[in-house]
């Protein structure tokens, strides 16, 4: 019997949760589709304070309570939830804490500010997927990644998270999206990636602007692969990252059916 390969996404929005650009619906059906086409999927997003729980029948997953995420001195409980994907056979995993999430508002406030902490609950956001995916035993043959809130994933699988069994054979796709904010994060950002990860402060280089091309570029230099997931994407980025020497790149294509996604999966992970 032919052991299925594991695919992770791992997204600040996916429809119908939460659908800040058009990319939600694609991670949306990407997800499905690879679900059909023999692999085993699973999806990890934050538990926004705008989903609703009782419409979305989400649930508190028991087994995996205890975790905690440490940022610097201060430790996070992390709360999981779960929901069954509409119209398909796959759980989506929603990653819960009340300092991190539970606002009636996303990014910026009701008064359009945003956030200062908004760096922070990446770093709870990231850790949290990694550690979650720990307590599951669930090794991910692919992670796709999306949103800028997953920038730090890449990075993470290459140093923090390199030596973690769970995670010795993945290979992890991320998408360059639409810049969906104009503000920088926290200028403490850098050095909370630091403490007690093992990561170099050269690492961190490309993310240094503190933007969110910035977050893009860092992602997306540590990935295994990229594609471009609208067409509105800063063109720095575009340019730097169309053709990059040894990494599969997917441009964006809207009359996509979505089979160049499906076939690098399985190039990834076969290789």
């Amino acid at each position: 019997m032919v052991t299925k390969k594991r695919i992770l996404f791992i997204a600040n929005e996916m429809s119908p949760y939460v659908e800040l650009t058009e990319f939600s619906e694609i991670v949306n059906k990407l997800a499905i589709k690879a679900n059909d086409t023999n692999f085993e999927v699973r999806c990890i997003m934050p538990r926004f304070g705008t989903i609703n729980e009782r419409r979305h029948r989400l649930h508190e997953v028991v087994r995996l309570s205890g975790i905690n995420i440490t940022i610097e001195n201060d430790d996070y409980p992390l709360q999981i939830k779960v929901a069954s994907l509409p119209n398909a056979r796959l759980q989506v995993y929603f990653l819960d804490n009340e300092d991190m999430f539970r606002r009636k508002y996303i990014f910026h406030d009701e008064n359009e500010k945003w956030y200062s902490d908004n760096g922070i609950r990446s770093i709870f956001f990231c850790k949290g997927a990694l550690e979650t995916v720990k307590k599951f035993g669930w090794p991910p043959d692919i992670i796709h990644c999306s949103g800028w809130m997953t920038s730090l994933i890449p990075l993470f699988i290459k140093t923090a998270y390199k030596k973690e069994p769970v995670f010795s054979n993945s290979k992890v796709l991320f998408t360059i999206g639409q810049n969906t904010f104009k503000e920088k994060l926290s200028s403490d950002f850098l050095k909370l990636c630091l403490i007690n990860t093992g990561i170099k402060e050269s690492d961190l280089t490309p993310f240094k602007e503190l933007t969110n091309s910035a977050m893009f570029s860092g992602a997306a230099s540590f990935a295994d692969a990229i594609s471009f997931g609208d067409d509105q994407v800063d063109k720095k980025l575009l340019e730097a990252f169309s053709k990059v020497k040894g990494k599969k790149v997917i441009p964006f294509n809207p009359e996509s059916d979505l089979t160049e996604f499906l076939q690098l999966y399985s190039d990834l992970a076969n290789k």
